[in-house]
């Protein structure tokens, strides 16, 4: 059978999508308490029957007035029932507390999801929070967009006072894309995308185990014998007449013969 291929993380470093989004969406947050908390989400200048230089600052919970002289020095809790009665004061601050509950629920579900600690992440529980941040993103931008748009016809002012957008509809549009653009990040974790370097994995081959098949008795073959039976000519002896030889033979001896001697028989041989 061939190879398979999967997917694995060759290191336990967390992958960079999950530290950009844990990064990325404290700091949003952070900006869009500030945003929700302090008052100035825009800023009255040039009031009829009022000193030069007084300022009204007005947020979603609370107006303040100061002076250009004296900007650090501020006298909060002025009333202006036509202002807080708006509609548009009563969503922005039902949806930015809500966006800030919600920012700090998508962190706590997200956390034990990144795992940095062990190989693989749990991807669904990270894209879940990221999921939850991103919505708490877009339910911060949702207000600061809307009273941006109604700026000048949230209350009815003279036509003589110039209206500034306050520091806190700046805060709160750059904490609500940060959260966006966190929660987005974090989420695209769940599927595997850019030949998964979102997850920070790479694709290997896997042998694939075959099926344990019964062992076939090993084969018997035949080895040649160094000891090689002798043949019938070998075990002829050699005759001493036989002149097929390669190799000189030494001439055996003849005995000589005394002619001189009478081969009679004595008395003395019986």
């Amino acid at each position: 059978m061939p190879d398979q291929q999967e997917w694995i993380r060759r290191s336990l470093r967390t992958p960079g999508i999950l530290i950009f989004g844990l990064i990325l969406s404290p700091c949003g947050w952070v900006l869009d308490l500030v945003a929700t908390v302090a008052p100035n989400w825009r800023t009255l200048h040039n009031l009829p029957n009022s000193a030069s230089g007084f300022m009204v600052l007005q947020g979603i919970w609370d107006i303040c007035t100061t002076t250009s002289a004296t900007s650090s020095v501020f006298d909060c809790g002025q009333e202006d029932s036509a202002y807080s009665n708006h509609q548009i004061i009563e969503i922005a601050q039902g949806l930015m507390v809500a966006s800030l509950v919600v920012t700090l629920v998508g962190l706590a579900v997200a956390i034990p999801g990144v795992r940095c600690w062990k190989n693989t992440p749990n991807w669904t529980l990270a894209g879940v929070g990221g999921l939850l941040i991103f919505c708490s993103g877009v339910m911060t931008i949702i207000p600061i967009a809307w009273y941006t748009h109604i700026l000048e016809t949230v209350t009815t002012v003279p036509p003589d006072v110039r209206i500034e957008v306050g520091y806190c509809i700046i805060l709160g549009y750059i904490g609500g894309i940060m959260e966006v653009l966190a929660g987005f990040v974090m989420f695209i974790g769940i599927c595997r995308c850019c030949g998964g370097k979102n997850r920070g994995e790479e694709r290997v081959e896997r042998a694939v185990p075959r099926v344990n098949r019964q062992r076939e008795p090993p084969r018997r073959r035949d080895v040649p014998s160094l000891s090689r039976p002798r043949s019938e000519a070998s075990r002829v002896a050699y005759s001493k007449d036989d002149d097929d030889v390669s190799f000189p033979r030494a001439k055996s001896a003849v005995p000589s013969v005394n002619t001189m001697v009478s081969s009679k028989p004595y008395d003395v041989d019986l």
